[in-house]
């Protein structure tokens, strides 16, 4: 089982940034094929923001938040961070850590949450106009 705590997220008027971090422990050998940051906000459903492979390559974006998200892990602190820049309102949701084995479907690795088996808490992330 991997436990994922984030941190960071908060409240802050549109234009501005945010930084979320995500720290993966496990006691378990099972490797860690992905991580990601996917968000929910009232009433809608889960949605991938950003995900990265761990073995490599680019990392995968939703096309709202492309070029304003940068997703980045530090492989040796397991650790995923993701840089938020010029926040809208609508990016206003809870947002979560994922871990899980690597998954390919549809052209794209890990970009569901169903190819996700561990989840963090949250994080409130919240953008007023």
């Amino acid at each position: 089982q991997v436990e994922l705590t984030e941190s960071g997220g908060g409240s802050v008027p549109a234009g501005e940034s945010l930084r979320l971090s995500c720290e993966a422990s496990t006691t378990s050998t099972r490797n860690i094929g992905c991580m990601g940051w996917f968000r929910q906000a009232p009433g809608e459903e889960r949605e991938p923001v950003a995900t990265s492979h761990i073995g490599g390559g680019i990392p995968d974006y939703s096309e709202s938040v492309k070029g304003r998200f940068i997703v980045s892990r530090d492989k040796n602190k397991n650790t995923l961070t993701l840089q938020m820049r010029s926040l809208k309102p609508e990016d206003t949701a809870m947002y979560y850590c994922a871990a899980g084995p690597a998954r390919f479907y549809g052209g794209r690795w890990c970009f569901r949450s169903s190819d996700y088996a561990d989840w963090g808490q949250g994080t409130q992330v919240t953008v007023s106009p």
